[in-house]
């Protein structure tokens, strides 16, 4: 999956989470930042996010460490097929 094919996943995600706490839904994209920003998510939350994307893709990124990730974008980075190409757009 393109990187931009997994921010649309994520958003999807996040949007799902939001509206099961009764929440409305956002516009989520690339610069979205995950924790300290708009969306109403914590920690354990992006965890929850973090689970379905490796049971998606059947990757994960975090087995050898943690690596770091602020926006939708950075994230979607880690998982996507084009990982190795410039993530800042």
């Amino acid at each position: 999956m393109k990187r931009d094919e997994m921010i649309a996943q994520i958003a999807l995600i996040l949007n799902q989470m939001l509206q099961d706490r009764g929440e409305t839904s956002r516009e989520i994209g690339a610069h979205t930042r995950l924790l300290g920003g708009e969306l109403p998510v914590d920690s354990l939350d992006l965890a929850t996010v973090v689970v379905q994307l490796e049971e998606m893709t059947g990757q994960d990124p975090f087995r050898d460490g943690f690596i770091e990730f602020r926006t939708v974008g950075e994230l979607a980075a880690l998982y996507s097929a084009d990982a190795g190409r410039d993530t800042r757009a």
